[in-house]
């Protein structure tokens, strides 16, 4: 028999690897509600948050029992008013139906299983969570992250010579168009650090409109003329532009992050301390750590570190420091990705949420 001196560090190495990849992949135990209703029928303004919460303890297993694959995450329109969900309590599984011409249920008959419906796509799907609440955060470039500053075209003059601009106004820009010709107009704002590295992640983004390409640049001319489409603020030289992202899918179904996440509240919308729901922070972390829209995070205030005064003190009579564990304070939907940074909608709280606040996967 082999002493721990003897055994290889390579598979010593694999086998902590593979069972932290055990870990990571275990699944998570889904609950029902004890006081879950036997049926739930869908009407206009339900969302897909709402609804798993009135039958799950945990509203982000809702893939888990629908049996959801990834697609089916990120395209969950087959949920539509007028149709019952029925919670089958012996399968312990939710299921898919209708009302018959009758008005009567008959849940024998009319179960099914979620599926894409093609027609009326999106339309008239329930959504994931409020829209009205994220509709200004889905396009309009509120975080620049580093490298998207770099060669931005550029408003160098304005029309007559004007301090600003407003709505039918020309301004001339400088930089590569890239072959867009419509364009947001930001102007960079004050940096965002990561609660932990304090090293800045990205910028947060004064959003003054969009403009219009009217003529590209011309040989023996350095600038293209725009014209001004929409006017939130105030524009004029030295603002930038980017591109007109295209609208992204936002209807994903909540869920726990592909793989474990471990954030921090980098700062919350609007400039003020605290948090409440249905309030929007931005968080430190992004696609590149696996996040994606629908990921869900609980949110904790970060245990504080006191000291013991119960214990022996130690050197020069100090006395031992201990670290106080997270306490949860609710959840964090996640509707918007960067590469580094995404934003969240907080769902739930039972305390204020703060900037420094840890978010993480479900457990």
């Amino acid at each position: 028999m082999k002493n721990f001196s003897t055994v290889s560090p390579r598979l010593a190495l694999a086998a902590l690897f593979a069972a932290a990849s055990a870990a990571a992949a275990a699944p998570l135990k889904c609950e029902f509600r004890p006081d879950a209703p036997d049926q739930h029928v869908v009407v206009k303004g339900d969302t897909l948050w709402d609804i798993s919460a009135t039958f799950l303890q945990k509203p982000w297993c809702w893939p888990t029992v629908w049996g959801m694959n990834r697609d089916e995450i990120a395209n969950p329109h087959w949920i539509y008013p007028g149709q019952i969900i029925w919670f089958d309590r012996a399968a312990g599984r939710l299921r898919l139906g209708q009302q018959l011409a009758d008005g009567l249920n008959d849940p024998a008959i009319q179960k099914l299983q979620p599926r894409v419906r093609t027609e009326g796509l999106g339309k008239d799907a329930v959504p994931s969570i409020p829209p009205g609440v994220i509709e200004p955060f889905l396009t309009q470039p509120l975080i620049i992250e580093d490298d998207e500053l770099k060669g931005a075209p550029r408003i160098v003059a304005t029309q007559e010579g004007r301090v600003f601009l407003g709505k039918g106004d020309k301004a001339y820009v400088r930089g590569d168009l890239q072959g867009n010709s419509a364009f947001q107009v930001f102007r960079p704002g004050a940096a965002l650090k990561d609660p932990v590295t304090r090293q800045v992640i990205g910028y947060e983004a004064f959003y003054l409109g969009t403009v219009k390409l009217q003529a590209e640049a011309r040989p023996g001319v350095d600038v293209h003329t725009f014209t001004v489409a929409t006017a939130s603020q105030e524009m004029g030289k030295g603002d930038q532009l980017r591109a007109v992202p295209p609208t992204p899918l936002q209807n994903y179904a909540p869920h726990p992050p592909e793989r474990p996440v471990d954030a921090r509240v980098v700062a919350i919308y609007g400039g003020v301390t605290h948090a409440g729901q249905n309030q929007i922070v931005s968080i430190n972390r992004g696609k590149l750590d696996g996040l994606d829209i629908g990921a869900v995070l609980q949110l904790y205030h970060a245990g504080r570190t006191v000291s013991d005064s119960t214990a022996k003190s130690g050197w020069f009579g100090r006395e031992q420091q201990v670290k106080l564990p997270d306490e949860e304070v609710g959840s964090l939907f996640i509707f918007r990705t960067f590469k580094h940074i995404s934003y969240g909608l907080i769902m739930q709280v039972t305390a204020p949420v703060e900037v420094g606040d840890v978010a993480k996967s479900p457990e």
